[in-house]
């Protein structure tokens, strides 16, 4: 399991995000299916192989709280977010996404569509 560093370029995070970076089908299948909860430092990083509107969706099925998403295209850009609720089944970006961040709901007013957004591999 790898980690990132996320932070806002465009207006810089009291307190960036650790993430774990999803690269495989089946991680990415399960992202935080089965999680108990969520910090509010941390979450996952869904990466895609292409920038995709059916490929970034989300499910939030076995979900048991809601959740910040955040689609970023190939460029690191914030092209959607979302509070996704644990009773709705699916959440498509408006534009095509490479990466989906998942992190906790409060964390959804950090990210803006238009954001640029840096990734640290750790």
């Amino acid at each position: 399991m790898r980690l990132a560093k996320i932070d806002n370029l465009t207006t810089p995070l009291r307190h960036p995000l650790i993430v774990r970076e999803c690269d495989t089908f089946l991680s990415r299948l399960r992202g935080l299916m089965f999680y108990k909860d969520l910090s509010h430092e941390e979450g996952i990083l869904l990466m895609m192989p292409e920038d995709s509107i059916v490929s970034s969706s989300v499910h939030m099925f076995f979900m048991r709280f809601d959740i910040a998403v955040i689609w970023l295209n190939t460029e690191s850009f914030v092209v959607d977010t979302v509070l996704a609720k644990r009773w709705r089944p699916a959440y498509f970006p408006r534009k095509p996404a490479k990466y989906v961040l998942e992190a906790h709901p409060g964390r959804l007013l950090d990210f803006h569509v238009g954001d640029k957004i840096a990734i640290q591999h750790e």
